[in-house]
């Protein structure tokens, strides 16, 4: 197996860290303060292909695969975990939903302008009282003529409040009934369809979430996904490979704050030696290190499955679980590495665990994922 990188995945990533060291990081902080959702870097990011990765030349995209997709959101979650969540979200979620379960009709209207960041996309499954339990749904949508009128709510959407379109599950069927959800697609400005910003999030601040508010949204039956009935089957698929986002990402994040902290130990002197000297500085490094590799390892398997179109639910599972869990450790140990400067914003590390923190939770719990992957082990 060649572990290498490919020519696109090292143009990627040094595009990516040039377009993040000069547009992303000197305004990290003030994001992040603000809670400020940078639509004018999504758009730049569009101009850059780094908003349809992996959708074709045909329809707009930049046409590369998902180790080109992964190395992009490795190199944005190092500089802003906020900034990585969108694109990921905007690619994998929205846009990936389009791509592989749309139509051709649906294909070609939507995904050249979300691939050039002409629009910015949302994907709304959860709900106010659903989360993993999303067969729950209250959200329904009942047929009149050649329309469906929507009523509910959903919640903890990326870009709810700023996405141009966006792909809704909502329940056509009946309760708990796997084929009686379908997937809508419904445009910005649509009578009765509202959002409301949610605030004072922990972290990834800089990617804006809300809550949709659908009521009596008439949507035409042409701006249903596939087949009424399939959306929660189509959902699942979607998240797989979103799972592979959060992996990326939390990569990402993990090897930020790595860095961060393997600078700061050289740096920072105690006793007359700097403190990657002291053998509880070193191991902590060692550790860092040598989990952030084997994250990158277990995210690039499901890749590259993804790539060759075979079954990636228990690895994808596996990548995202152990990359977000890792995240998060990169981030405490970071924190623990800078000591007292490590609780400050004027230092990145506290920044990295907020961030990091939100992995183990979207697209799927840690402990949801060993929900999928003890399924299926046990098959």
């Amino acid at each position: 197996m060649n572990f290498d990188m490919n020519e696109n995945q090292l143009m990627i990533t040094q595009m990516v860290r040039d377009f993040a060291e000069k547009e992303i990081k000197p305004n990290r902080n003030k994001w992040d303060a603000e809670e400020y959702f940078p639509v004018e870097i999504m758009k730049k990011m569009g101009d850059l292909g780094l908003l349809g990765i992996f959708v074709p030349e045909e329809y707009g995209g930049s046409g590369f695969g998902y180790f080109e997709y992964a190395t992009a959101l490795m190199e944005l979650g190092k500089v802003c975990g906020g900034v990585g969540l969108s694109v990921a979200a905007h690619n994998s979620l929205c846009t990936g939903h389009i791509y592989y379960h749309g139509n051709e009709e649906q294909k070609r209207k939507y995904l050249p302008k979300l691939a050039s960041g002409e629009f910015i996309g949302a994907w709304g499954l959860t709900e106010p009282n659903t989360g993993s339990d999303a067969m729950r749904m209250k959200t329904v949508a009942q047929k009149d003529g050649e329309y469906w009128v929507i009523n509910g709510a959903k919640n903890w959407i990326t870009h709810g409040l700023s996405g141009d379109v966006s792909v809704v599950l909502v329940r056509t069927g009946d309760l708990l009934d796997s084929n009686g959800i379908t997937a809508f697609i419904i445009e910005k400005g649509t009578p009765g369809f509202s959002a409301v910003k949610i605030k004072d999030k922990f972290g990834v601040r800089a990617s804006e979430t809300a809550e949709l508010i659908f009521d009596n949204v008439r949507v035409h039956e042409s701006q249903v996904i596939g087949a009424v009935g399939n959306g929660f089957k189509q959902a699942m698929q979607v998240l797989d490979g979103g799972r592979i986002s959060i992996a990326a990402l939390s990569c990402g994040v993990a090897r930020g704050a790595y860095e961060a902290a393997l600078q700061y130990s050289k740096e920072r002197e105690q006793f007359g030696q700097p403190i990657s000297n002291f053998q509880a500085i070193g191991f902590k490094l060692a550790d860092m290190a040598t989990e952030i590799d084997a994250a990158e390892l277990l995210t690039f398997q499901a890749a590259y499955l993804k790539n060759s179109k075979k079954g990636l639910t228990k690895q994808g599972a596996f990548a995202k679980l152990y990359a977000s869990e890792v995240a998060v450790k990169c981030g405490n140990e970071a924190m623990q590495v800078m000591g007292g400067y490590g609780y400050t914003k004027e230092y990145p590390a506290e920044k990295y665990l907020r961030d990091a923190r939100l992995m183990t939770v979207g697209e799927g719990t840690s402990e949801i994922q060993k929900l999928v992957i003890s399924r299926e082990i046990l098959k």
